[in-house]
């Protein structure tokens, strides 16, 4: 049995010698790998599947190898790695298929098919591994009470596999009134230098990296300032002995509690 972690000197002049018993110098019964393992892409979680199409393989073995880290994955009908998570299908010798459930991002990087002829002849193909965004809570701002000329800087931060990209916005839809005025502000950090009640409403943080779904976190800013009193008319006319209605406008901190 092979140690899946084995010096690739050791593999080559022990596993590939075996072509040489089997083929001789009868060229024309060597085997073909007649197409390119196929790069792949798969989202972590999902199912990964590696092909390698060999003609006339005749008594010869084919192998999977993890080439980064000159790891045995698979010798002909045998499983050599302990991870569970690797399993083996062909289809009448002539396509061999790797198969990796639950991909993780540990599985990125370079695999090789390989044929134990003398010299040996591969074929490899990179697995590309991405990973669905996700906001950090722990890293990110929550519901905030400040005042009125205070300075807020409100953070985002999210991971995955392309760097997500982060966007902010209003859930109303209005422009935000930030250093930067716009419906959307890009970047993990959204600054206020001196918040006012035009400010006070919930933002969106939208994180997306192209792989689906996108995902969003809501921040609710709520800003206190003193009540202010405004008179819609300065001057009101009356007859003597009339009647005068006096109107005024009261405008209170509605979004949180009283301004000391």
């Amino acid at each position: 049995m092979f140690s899946p972690r084995i010096n690739w000197i050791l593999f080559s002049s022990v596993f590939f010698k075996i072509g040489e018993c089997i083929a001789g110098d009868d060229e024309e019964r060597l085997p073909i790998l007649t197409e390119e393992v196929t790069n792949l892409t798969v989202v972590a979680g999902r199912e990964a599947i590696l092909s390698c199409h060999v003609s006339h393989l005749g008594s010869y073995k084919v192998a999977w190898v993890r080439v980064d880290t000159q790891t045995i994955l698979t010798i002909h009908n045998s499983i050599i790695t302990r991870n569970q998570r690797v399993s083996l299908s062909h289809r009448e010798h002539k396509e061999w298929k790797l198969h990796i459930s639950n991909i993780q991002e540990s599985d990125r990087g370079w695999y090789m098919c390989q044929v134990n002829t003398d010299p040996m002849r591969s074929k490899r193909g990179y697995l590309e591994v991405t990973v669905p965004p996700s906001i950090l809570d722990a890293r990110s701002s929550t519901d905030l009470v400040v005042k009125e000329k205070d300075r807020v800087n409100l953070t985002c931060e999210a991971r995955g596999y392309p760097e997500p990209q982060v966007l902010w916005r209003r859930e109303d839809g209005e422009i935000i009134l930030s250093s930067e005025k716009g419906k959307t502000i890009s970047g993990g950090s959204l600054l206020f230098e001196r918040v006012g009640r035009e400010h006070i409403g919930t933002y969106l943080c939208i994180a997306s990296n192209g792989v689906p779904p996108s995902v969003s976190k809501r921040v609710q800013l709520r800003v206190q300032f003193p009540p202010m009193m405004t008179v819609p008319s300065q001057l009101e006319r009356s007859r003597i002995g009339g009647n005068v209605s006096l109107r005024y406008r009261c405008y209170a901190t509605l979004h949180a509690i009283p301004y000391p």
